[in-house]
C-alpha cells in the first residue's frame, strides 16, 4: 500500500520563503519516489490545521523552518495527534532552537563553543556587551536570520526593528565556515563554505552563486575528524533523531575548531548542504527524503 505523506511547508516564521522552496523540492522528490504526497501550508489556526491533516497521513514530512516549525511547537501537536514526523522530536527541537541552552549542553560533552552570553536587545544601547569583534544573533532563530558581525571601527548594529526577543552575543571566531550533517547519529561528511563576499549570512546561504561549497572540506585530517566527532556528540546530547546539521568555525592560525549551533531541520533545497553530503555517501535526493519518511517517529 502506498504510504501517504503530508509535507508541511511555508508557515509564518521569518524563514517562510526558504521553507516553501524546501518543501516543494522534498514533495517533488517524494512523488518521484512513489509516495502519495499532500502539500500543506499550515494556517495559524489549530482547528484549520487539524482539518488539513484529516484524514491523518501515515507520515508528516516537516519542511518548516524557524520558530513554530522547528522549535518543538509543531512537533508537540503532531505528538498529540500521534502522527509520525521527520526530524527531531519536541524536546530536542526546543532545546536546539534555544541557542544558549544548546551550547551549555554541548560544552558538557566536550564540544568547544564560542564564549558568549544572552542579553536583552535594549542592553546594546548601553554600549558593546563584550570586546569587539563579536557576533550578535537572535537567541532563538535559525538560518542566520538577524545575525550581525560587529567589527572594530564599525557602527553598532541597527536593531531598531529587532523582533526576535533575546539576543546572544559571542566572540567572533576568524577563519573558515565548516558544516557537518548527521544522519541516524553518524556524521556524513564535512563541507567548507566560502562566501564570495562578506560572511555566510542568510543571502549567502540561499542565493545561487553566492557561496562555494568544498566537499570534502580541505582540512587537516585531525580537524576533519574532530568536526565529525563533535557533530555526533552534539546530535546525541541534544537528543536529536533523523537528520541534523552542525555549524562550526575553524581558525587556521590557532588550529581552533569551534561549534556554533545545531540545526534540527536543515534546509532541503537544491543549494542545501545535507543533500550534498548525502550524495557523498552514495544517497541521492529521492533516497534521502525516502529514508527520512521511513524513519519518521513521534512521541505519542
Amino acid at each position: 500500500m502506498t504510504k501517504r505523506v503530508a509535507v508541511l511547508m511555508g508557515g509564518w516564521s521569518a524563514e517562510r520563503d526558504v521553507s516553501l522552496v524546501s518543501g516543494t523540492e522534498c514533495a517533488d522528490a517524494l512523488e518521484r519516489a512513489g509516495y502519495d504526497v499532500t502539500r500543506i501550508d499550515p494556517p495559524r489556526d489549530l482547528a484549520a490545521f487539524a482539518d488539513a491533516l484529516s484524514p491523518a497521513p501515515d507520515v508528516v514530512f516537516n519542511a518548516l523552518h524557524g520558530r513554530w516549525g522547528e522549535d518543538g511547537t509543531i512537533q508537540g501537536l503532531l505528538d498529540i495527534m500521534a502522527i509520525p514526523y521527520t526530524h527531531s522530536g519536541q524536546l530536542a527541537s526546543a532545546i536546539a532552537m534555544d541557542k544558549p541552552m544548546a551550547l551549555s549542553l554541548c560544552r558538557s560533552v566536550g564540544v568547544p563553543c564560542a564564549e558568549g552570553q544572552e542579553i536583552g536587545i535594549e542592553d546594546l544601547a548601553k554600549g558593546d556587551p563584550m570586546p569587539r569583534p563579536y557576533v550578535l544573533k537572535p537567541a532563538r532563530e535559525g538560518s542566520s536570520v538577524g545575525v550581525y558581525v560587529v567589527l572594530e571601527g564599525s557602527n553598532g548594529p541597527d536593531v531598531s526593528g529587532w523582533t526576535f526577543g533575546g539576543a546572544l552575543v559571542e566572540e567572533y571566531i576568524p577563519g573558515r565556515e565548516i558544516t557537518v550533517s548527521v544522519m541516524a547519529g553518524k556524521a556524513m561528511s564535512v563541507t567548507e563554505l566560502r562566501p564570495k563576499e562578506g560572511f555566510y549570512d542568510y543571502e549567502a546561504k540561499y542565493t545561487d552563486g553566492k557561496t562555494e561549497h568544498l566537499i570534502p572540506a580541505p582540512l587537516p585530517k585531525d580537524i576533519f575528524d574532530q568536526a565529525m566527532d563533535y557533530a555526533e556528540r552534539a546530535h546525541k546530547v541534544l537528543g536529536c533523531r533523523g537528520v541534523s546539521r552542525c555549524d562550526f568555525r575553524y581558525d587556521d592560525d590557532t588550529n581552533r575548531l569551534v561549534f556554533l549551533e545545531l540545526n534540527t531541520q536543515p534546509g532541503m533545497t537544491s543549494l542545501s548542504l545535507v543533500p550534498e553530503q548525502a550524495l557523498q555517501i552514495g544517497m541521492n535526493f529521492e533516497q534521502l527524503v525516502s529514508w527520512m519518511v521511513e524513519n519518521a517517529a513521534c512521541d505519542a
